[in-house]
Protein backbone atom coordinates (compact mmCIF):
# COMPACT_ATOMS: atom_id res chain seq x y z
CA UNK A 1 0.00 0.00 0.00
CA UNK A 2 1.47 3.42 -0.94
CA UNK A 3 2.06 6.11 1.63
CA UNK A 4 2.46 9.89 1.56
CA UNK A 5 4.81 12.08 3.58
CA UNK A 6 4.08 15.62 2.48
CA UNK A 7 3.96 18.88 4.43
CA UNK A 8 2.76 22.27 3.18
CA UNK A 9 3.19 25.33 5.40
CA UNK A 10 2.50 29.03 5.01
CA UNK A 11 3.75 30.98 7.97
CA UNK A 12 6.24 33.49 9.33
CA UNK A 13 9.88 33.15 10.34
CA UNK A 14 10.44 33.31 14.08
CA UNK A 15 14.08 34.39 13.63
CA UNK A 16 16.61 34.96 10.86
CA UNK A 17 17.66 31.72 9.13
CA UNK A 18 20.73 30.02 10.64
CA UNK A 19 23.15 29.02 7.88
CA UNK A 20 25.99 26.55 8.43
CA UNK A 21 27.97 24.16 6.26
CA UNK A 22 28.54 20.42 6.52
CA UNK A 23 32.16 19.15 6.66
CA UNK A 24 31.88 18.51 2.90
CA UNK A 25 30.76 22.12 2.28
CA UNK A 26 27.02 21.61 1.73
CA UNK A 27 24.99 24.63 2.91
CA UNK A 28 22.32 23.88 5.55
CA UNK A 29 19.77 26.42 6.77
CA UNK A 30 17.64 25.90 9.87
CA UNK A 31 14.53 27.97 10.38
CA UNK A 32 11.66 28.07 12.84
CA UNK A 33 8.34 28.90 11.29
CA UNK A 34 5.08 29.84 13.01
CA UNK A 35 1.65 28.97 11.66
CA UNK A 36 -1.41 30.37 13.38
CA UNK A 37 -4.95 28.99 13.33
CA UNK A 38 -7.78 31.36 14.21
CA UNK A 39 -11.38 30.52 15.03
CA UNK A 40 -14.36 31.79 16.98
CA UNK A 41 -15.39 29.92 20.15
CA UNK A 42 -18.81 28.27 19.67
CA UNK A 43 -20.07 29.08 23.15
CA UNK A 44 -18.65 32.51 23.91
CA UNK A 45 -18.20 33.76 20.32
CA UNK A 46 -14.78 35.05 21.41
CA UNK A 47 -11.97 34.93 18.85
CA UNK A 48 -9.34 32.29 19.65
CA UNK A 49 -6.00 31.42 18.12
CA UNK A 50 -3.27 28.82 18.44
CA UNK A 51 0.26 29.13 17.06
CA UNK A 52 2.30 26.07 16.13
CA UNK A 53 6.07 26.23 15.69
CA UNK A 54 7.78 24.12 13.02
CA UNK A 55 11.45 23.32 12.55
CA UNK A 56 12.44 23.38 8.89
CA UNK A 57 15.80 22.37 7.40
CA UNK A 58 16.93 23.28 3.88
CA UNK A 59 20.00 22.17 1.95
CA UNK A 60 22.06 23.48 -0.94
CA UNK A 61 21.35 26.60 -2.97
CA UNK A 62 17.87 27.09 -1.48
CA UNK A 63 19.47 27.22 1.99
CA UNK A 64 21.94 29.92 0.92
CA UNK A 65 19.29 31.94 -0.93
CA UNK A 66 16.90 31.87 2.00
CA UNK A 67 19.61 32.81 4.49
CA UNK A 68 20.66 35.71 2.27
CA UNK A 69 17.20 37.16 1.63
CA UNK A 70 14.72 36.15 4.36
CA UNK A 71 14.60 37.83 7.75
CA UNK A 72 12.64 37.35 10.96
CA UNK A 73 8.93 37.94 10.33
CA UNK A 74 9.07 37.14 6.61
CA UNK A 75 6.16 35.10 5.27
CA UNK A 76 7.15 31.84 3.57
CA UNK A 77 5.53 28.98 1.69
CA UNK A 78 7.33 25.70 2.40
CA UNK A 79 6.70 22.25 0.91
CA UNK A 80 8.56 19.18 2.02
CA UNK A 81 8.36 16.04 4.11
CA UNK A 82 8.65 15.13 7.78
CA UNK A 83 11.81 13.51 9.05
CA UNK A 84 12.83 12.47 12.55
CA UNK A 85 16.48 12.47 13.59
CA UNK A 86 18.10 11.18 16.73
CA UNK A 87 21.40 11.92 18.43
CA UNK A 88 23.07 11.48 21.78
CA UNK A 89 23.68 14.66 23.77
CA UNK A 90 26.76 15.44 25.88
CA UNK A 91 25.23 13.76 28.93
CA UNK A 92 24.68 10.54 26.97
CA UNK A 93 20.89 10.99 26.67
CA UNK A 94 19.34 9.96 23.36
CA UNK A 95 17.39 12.90 21.87
CA UNK A 96 14.91 13.09 18.98
CA UNK A 97 13.62 15.90 16.83
CA UNK A 98 11.04 15.95 14.06
CA UNK A 99 11.43 18.57 11.37
CA UNK A 100 10.30 19.45 7.88
CA UNK A 101 12.82 18.71 5.15
CA UNK A 102 12.05 21.67 2.88
CA UNK A 103 12.15 20.96 -0.84
CA UNK A 104 10.25 24.02 -2.15
CA UNK A 105 10.46 27.45 -0.54
CA UNK A 106 8.84 30.64 -1.78
CA UNK A 107 9.12 34.01 -0.12
CA UNK A 108 5.69 35.64 0.08
CA UNK A 109 4.54 39.10 1.00
CA UNK A 110 5.82 42.49 0.02
CA UNK A 111 9.35 42.88 -1.25
CA UNK A 112 10.24 45.13 1.70
CA UNK A 113 9.01 42.43 4.13
CA UNK A 114 11.52 39.82 3.01
CA UNK A 115 14.37 41.91 1.68
CA UNK A 116 14.26 40.10 -1.66
CA UNK A 117 12.07 39.73 -4.71
CA UNK A 118 8.94 37.61 -4.39
CA UNK A 119 8.82 34.35 -6.34
CA UNK A 120 6.95 35.99 -9.22
CA UNK A 121 9.50 38.80 -9.46
CA UNK A 122 12.40 36.33 -9.47
CA UNK A 123 11.07 34.31 -12.40
CA UNK A 124 13.01 34.72 -15.64
CA UNK A 125 11.18 36.52 -18.44
CA UNK A 126 10.52 33.25 -20.35
CA UNK A 127 8.68 31.67 -17.42
CA UNK A 128 7.20 34.73 -15.74
CA UNK A 129 3.77 34.15 -17.27
CA UNK A 130 1.76 33.02 -20.24
CA UNK A 131 2.91 34.23 -23.66
CA UNK A 132 0.82 37.00 -25.09
CA UNK A 133 -1.59 35.66 -27.71
CA UNK A 134 -3.68 37.67 -30.13
CA UNK A 135 -7.40 37.46 -29.23
CA UNK A 136 -8.02 35.33 -32.35
CA UNK A 137 -5.69 32.61 -30.98
CA UNK A 138 -7.41 32.22 -27.59
CA UNK A 139 -9.15 28.81 -27.65
CA UNK A 140 -12.34 29.82 -25.78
Amino acid sequence: MPSVNRVTLIGHLGHDPELRYTPKGTPVANIRMATTTRWRDRDSEEPKERTEWHRVVLFGKRAETLAEHAKKGAQLYVEGSLQTRDWTDREGVKRYTTEVLGRTVLMLGKRADVGAPTAAEEAPAETAGEPELPEDDIPF
